[in-house]
């Protein structure tokens, strides 16, 4: 029978803690941005949010977390 990974707990706990460091992030950077017209504020948390947290940190953190590997295979 195969073993529970190490990886999947260790993963989750890395992603709180990325999540934990971005909503610091956003507090610190919410008195800047709160001044921007609405429609900047919405592009900015819009592109920071989704690109940031899935497509960069994420997507290679939860493959890792499935696979072992940090890339996919071509």
């Amino acid at each position: 029978m195969n073993e529970p990974s190490w990886r999947k707990p260790a993963g989750v706990l890395a992603i709180l803690a990325m999540l934990s460091a971005w909503a610091v992030l956003v507090a610190t950077l919410s008195g800047t941005v709160g001044g921007w017209h609405w429609l900047a504020q919405l592009a900015f948390y819009l592109i920071a949010g989704i690109a940031w947290l899935w497509v960069l940190p994420m997507r290679p953190m939860l493959r890792w977390m499935e696979t072992g590997r940090w890339r996919r295979m071509p």
